[in-house]
Order: structure tokens, then sequence, then C-alpha cells
């Protein structure tokens, strides 16, 4: 892809050194220093990438452009800045990184490469933030095709990177090792693509890269010999009659049972009940239903105890049996945290506590009961932030167009093979470069949407 002229950025230098790229447009105020230019959003709404001297972050929602660079080592980071930015932002960052305090307007290109970093951003972010959830429907991903894109995306933007190992980012090798189960299955997958469609170039595109990757790292195995073997023969060379149905070639958890009702004989009177908060950044993925009313609580009375029950509808994926210390945290009425550790029943992170309800917090018609309730892990948690209810629904609005545009990309290429009309499809643009284009684990999580009650 040719480089053109996008937006314009603004470079400029902190006076401990560190030098920041942000994009000028929306900026939306006048700015005095560095310390002016506002952050991009909250964590989970941001794709970030640790590359060679910096730090790259890409808005999740909103229009795709030139992320913002936090860079502390400019000379480093000169390796790549013109492949990402141009050649005049990677001249303004050597200026600033050599000088006094620096503030410049420059305008920026866009370099093939800065579309596949912010591909590669954004697979590093839904494998952290992406807010699967059966209750809002919306799917997960499957962990073992996504760490394979995101390998090859990793391969792919090797420039980023460098050998002084402090970038955990440029993990290739490390991500082909642990989701490797996946090959054959992509190959199946390869195999029965209808030959110049675009779901067929797209995995051509990243087994091709993966096995590049492999072959640079020195990783040899079963997998990774009969992988190189079938691209040396090309995906006519396997391929049957009937297509494969890519949901039935992947592993896929079962479905929720989602029983409605106590079944625990919990007792006593009720006499509150309520949703909690979910916040995605005090755990890590796959623990946790993302959906916002995925935690419940309910307070009974039992003689002259008080006692709050806390219900967590649990991901997919999330591990049962194996002592995942996750808690919820129970405010009354403003008071102290008190913990409450949660076990894995079913599909649902249950437990209970006794709690101090005075006679002035008991809920009356004037003065309801005050609850608030989180999920949290000790140890990962953050702390509660401040409030980003709006933030949440953006994010699962895009997650949820994102599939739909995946399920509409694969309903049309169907479509074409039936009719014969593949080599319509030739000069199609690949979705290797645009962050806007589905990754194949969203492609995967369409399709599967399509053939079964998520």
């Amino acid at each position: 892809m040719a480089a053109g002229t996008g937006t314009e950025v603004r470079v400029t230098r902190g006076e401990d050194g560190t030098v920041r790229i942000a994009a000028a447009p929306g900026l939306g105020h006048a700015m005095s220093s560095y310390d002016d230019v506002p952050p991009v959003g909250p964590d989970f709404t941001r794709a970030v990438l640790d590359v060679a001297g910096a730090v790259l972050v890409w808005p999740v929602l909103g229009e795709p452009g030139p992320p913002t660079a936090e860079i502390h080592d400019a000379g480093r980071a000169q390796q790549w800045l013109w492949a990402v930015y141009g050649e005049r932002v990677a001249a303004a960052v050597h200026d600033a990184g050599a000088g006094q305090p620096t503030d410049a307007r420059v305008a920026a290109e866009t370099p093939a490469l800065a579309g596949a970093a912010a591909r590669l951003g954004f697979a590093h972010w839904a494998a952290r933030w992406w807010p699967a959830s059966y209750p809002d429907g919306i799917a997960a991903l499957e962990p073992d095709v996504l760490g394979l894109e995101t390998a090859a995306l990793t391969h792919r933007c090797q420039q980023l990177f460098d050998d002084l190992g402090d970038q955990p980012d440029d993990c290739a090798a490390d991500l082909i090792e642990e989701h490797r189960a996946a090959l054959a299955p992509l190959l199946r997958w390869w195999h029965s693509s209808p030959q110049q469609a675009y779901t067929t170039r797209h995995l051509d595109q990243v087994l091709r890269l993966v096995d590049s990757a492999a072959d640079c790292a020195g990783l040899d195995g079963t997998a990774l010999r009969r992988l190189r073997s079938a691209l040396d023969e090309g995906p006519e060379h396997g391929r049957s009659g009937a297509p494969a149905d890519p949901a039935t070639l992947f592993t896929r958890q079962a479905g929720y049972a989602l029983a409605a009702g106590d079944a625990r004989g919990a007792g006593g009177r009720v006499i509150a009940r309520g949703t909690g908060t979910n916040d995605w950044r005090r755990y890590p993925p796959g623990l946790v239903d993302s959906g916002e009313h995925a935690v419940s609580w309910t307070a009974r009375a039992l003689g002259a105890r008080r006692q709050i029950e806390v219900e967590v509808v649990a991901h997919v994926s999330a591990p049962a049996g194996i002592g995942v210390p996750l808690v919820a945290e129970v405010r009354v009425d403003g008071g102290p945290p008190h913990r409450v550790p949660l076990t894995r029943r079913d599909d649902l992170w249950t437990g209970r506590a006794e709690v101090d309800l005075t006679p002035a917090a008991t809920p009356s018609a004037s003065a309801p009961l005050g609850v608030d309730v989180g999920v949290l892990l000790p140890g990962f948690d953050p702390g509660a932030g401040t409030e980003a209810r709006a933030d949440r629904d953006a994010v699962r609005a895009l997650t949820r167009r994102r599939l739909a545009d995946a399920a509409q990309a694969g309903a049309a290429q169907a479509g074409a093979a039936q009719a014969g009309a593949d080599d319509a499809h030739d000069d199609a643009p690949g979705p290797h470069d645009d962050v806007r284009a589905p990754l194949l684990a969203e492609t995967l999580a369409a399709l599967a949407a399509t053939s079964e009650d998520y």
C-alpha cells in the first residue's frame, strides 16, 4: 500500500526527555505543555503495544487513526517510526529526542505497517478485553485461533521490535507454542474454503506468516511440519468435496445451563436485591461474563442476622474446581468493603457472607438499602475505577458491529461461491493491514453464531 498523507500529529518532548506523539485532530483545546496532551481513554478502550523504545496506544472506539506514542528511547524507535508515521514524523522525533523541549505539529503518513501495527494492537486488546457475554449475546473468540493470528501479525510487524528483550509483545514463538493445537483445524478450514475467496486469502496469509515465524524461531514438531507441507502443496491439494463448516472444526466450550431459581435453599426473608458493577479491569479475562448485569446480589434476614448472597455469571472458559480466589467486594451504605469469596458452581460464581446492617441502614420505603457489589481478583485488582458504563456499552456495541460485519462478509462469500463467482473476489482488498477487517477468530465466532444459539 502506498504511503499517503494522513492526519496531523503533535510531537512534544517532556522535561524528562520522553517524546510523545498524539493525533492533532480532536485534541479539542489549546495546550501549553507536554502534560496537556489528553489520555486516549479508559484502559479497556485502548489497544496497547510495547515496541522498541516506546509504547503505542490506539483508541478502540472511533475511527482508525495513528496511534499515540510514548517514546522513552528515540534512537531505538527510529527503526520503525518512519514505517508507522512517515519520514517527517520520524525526523521530528529525532530532533525532539536530541534537543530542547519541543512542540511541533507534523503531517503523518499512512505506510502499510501502520495498519498492520494497529491490527496487532487490536488482537492483543481482543485477548484481554473482548466482552464475551451469554446474556448480552456476544460470542467468545476461539483463543487458539486468536493466538495464532496474533503470532502471525507479530511476525508481520517485526520491524516494531528489537533484540533487547524488554518488549513483552514480541512473542510470536511463545504464541505459536501455546496455540499450535489450532493449526490442524485452520488447515482444514483453509482447504475447505472456496479458492480465491477473501477468507481463503486471509487464512493463507496467517498460515504462511505462522510458518515463517516458526522457521525464524527454530520451532519444530509434527503440526508445524504438516503446515509447511500443506503450504507447499497449496489449498487445492487437500480439498475434499463439500466444504467443512468452520464452526465444527474447533473444540468449543459447552453452552450455559443458566438454571433459574435458588437451588441452595438459603432460607430467610428477602429484604433487598439488585445488580452490581461489572468493572472489567478488576479481574483477568476469561473468568466473568462481561454483561453489565452479570453481578447480582440478594440480602436476606435470618432472624437477627443479615446475609448477602452474590451470584456472578461465569465466562464460558472460566475454570472450575481449581481454587481461583475470585471475590465479591460488598459495601453497605458506603461503609468499609467486605470481601465475599466466590466459588464456581456450574455457570455461576457464588458466595455469601454475614453483613452488619445497622437499624438506620435497614431498608424501608423512605430509605432503601444501599449496597454496592463488584467483582475482583486480589493481587490483580487495580482498585475501583471511575464510572465508565457508557464506555463499556460502547465497547459492547463495537464488538456486536464487528461480529455482524464478519457474518455479513461470510454470507457474501458463501453466496459468491455457490454462484461460481469466486473470481469476482480476486481484486478485493485483503484484511491483513486493516484494523476494521475481522480477525479470523471474529469470523469463526460469527459463523458459529449462525449455526447455534449462543
